[in-house]
């Protein structure tokens, strides 16, 4: 298995540093975006508006945001890529196992959606004038949205191997992500407070936010609970795949692939 990761680490890296324009224009779009709704926002409110943490807390969820959806993105898309390409037989045949090799895969993307991450924030952090609280506490609510992310990527990448092509449903989920991650949902009152804890990533994104945008502790309760939620995504995206996987498997079969 370590020596699957480093040969797709290198895989990834020798095509970022050959094609680094495209990642560097990701980068710049991104963080001019929210700049631009930062802008437009202070434009509207007029100049004595003041925004106290809130700023700081839409920061977090949009640039958090952006991470989940290249997470989303990766292992569907991959798969898309190697039906194009009439490579998608080999990883089936891979003695790895399709789906190890499509989480180790993952993994080794997540290594360069870290550092594209990174340069999102530090930009949209000096665009808007707003920094960060960051503490290595951090990690353990992130990871919990990982896991969330990964799951519903799976999914993604079932039905991806079942309806071909699923652009306009990946679209559709992405936008409900920017609707539960950028915005601060776990602020809201009233039964909205229960609704979350089932949502995808919801409760670990509003822990992440307190911790990094209100300078506040981390609450251990919440966190388990994100833990719980994130794993259990993160299972029904392993079932899911490998259902579709094997359904996948006997369409082809009966078609005469």
């Amino acid at each position: 298995m370590f020596n699957l990761f480093q040969a797709e680490f290198k895989r990834i890296w020798k095509e970022f540093l050959r094609y680094p324009v495209d990642s560097i224009s990701g980068i710049l779009v991104t963080s001019f975006f929210f700049y631009g709704m930062f802008f437009g926002a202070h434009y509207i409110a007029g100049p004595n508006i003041q925004f106290g943490d809130r700023l700081d807390t839409i920061l977090a969820g949009y640039v958090l945001w952006t991470l989940v959806v290249f997470i989303l993105q990766g292992i569907a898309m991959e798969l898309q890529v190697e039906a194009q390409t009439g490579t998608l037989e080999q990883i089936f045949l891979s003695p790895f196992g399709t789906l190890n090799v499509l989480l180790i895969r993952a993994m080794a993307n997540l290594t360069l959606y870290l550092v594209l991450i990174v340069g999102i924030l530090l930009l949209t952090m000096i665009l808007t004038g707003r920094y960060l609280h960051f503490s290595p506490l951090a990690l353990l609510p992130l990871i919990t949205v990982l896991l969330g992310a990964y799951g519903i990527s799976l999914m993604m990448a079932g039905l991806t191997l079942l309806f071909k092509r699923i652009q306009q449903l990946s679209g559709l989920i992405q936008f409900a992500l920017l609707f539960l991650l950028a915005l601060p949902i776990e602020t809201w009152n009233g039964s909205l407070q229960g609704v979350r804890l089932v949502l995808p990533m919801t409760v670990g994104s509003g822990v992440l936010r307190d911790l990094i945008a209100r300078d506040r502790g981390l609450d251990f309760s919440l966190l388990a609970l994100a833990g719980l939620n994130g794993v259990v995504y993160f299972v029904l995206g392993v079932l899911l795949f490998l259902w579709a996987q094997r359904t996948a498997k006997r369409h082809a079969m009966l078609n005469g692939y």
